[in-house]
């Protein structure tokens, strides 16, 4: 069911208007759609390397405008659109899990999470749902979703395809190794 917008969205990379659809999947991945902007990112940093950071702050901001929408979801919609959308993508039974990470770990969830290919929809209804600060929840989705954009179009723009073999391949690896150096990070300086 997935792979027919999968390869739509490939397609649409390569459109006139290819900036645009990509904000709308970003904005639009962060609270109720199922593919990552990554699928159009990638292929349009390979075809225009020049405008790769243009790409990663648009993404960015979407990203961000979205996850507040995703916020509010879970914030003030939970049993109308939280629970069927999650549901819908298998992912039920992790919003009891984020709601339980949020009470324990706060802000790290969002940054770790944030950088990971997990769904950032499922942090941004679970953060609402679990009514985090709005305010910590933005600034660290700004940091995180950046993070992840800015990284991926460096390294795109400095490596081309054979980045894109790499991320391809390597992607879980790549952010858990992320996830684990900011989880540390963030150990350190709460322990320290």
């Amino acid at each position: 069911m997935l792979r027919p917008l999968y390869d739509h969205l490939l397609r649409l990379s390569a459109h006139p208007r290819a900036g645009t659809a990509l904000a709308g999947v970003s904005f639009a991945e962060s609270s109720v759609f199922p593919i990552p902007p990554d699928v159009m990112l990638i292929p349009m940093c390979l075809a225009r390397p020049d405008q790769a950071y243009r790409y990663a702050f648009a993404c960015t901001v979407a990203s961000v405008l979205g996850g507040l929408v995703g916020y509010a979801i879970g914030a003030f919609l939970f049993e109308a659109i939280a629970l069927p959308v999650l549901a819908a993508y298998g992912h039920a039974d992790a919003l009891t899990l984020f709601q339980s990470w949020f009470d324990q770990w706060g802000a790290a969830v969002i940054l770790i999470k944030g950088l990971t290919p997990v769904p950032f929809k499922i942090v941004t209804i679970a953060a609402g749902a679990a009514h985090f600060s709005l305010p910590v929840f933005l600034v660290c989705s700004i940091l995180t979703r950046g993070a992840r954009f800015y990284l991926l179009a460096w390294l795109l723009r400095r490596y081309g395809p054979a980045a894109t073999r790499l991320i391809e391949t390597r992607l879980s690896w790549i952010a858990g190794g992320a996830a684990a150096a900011a989880l540390l990070l963030l150990l350190a300086v709460r322990y320290a």
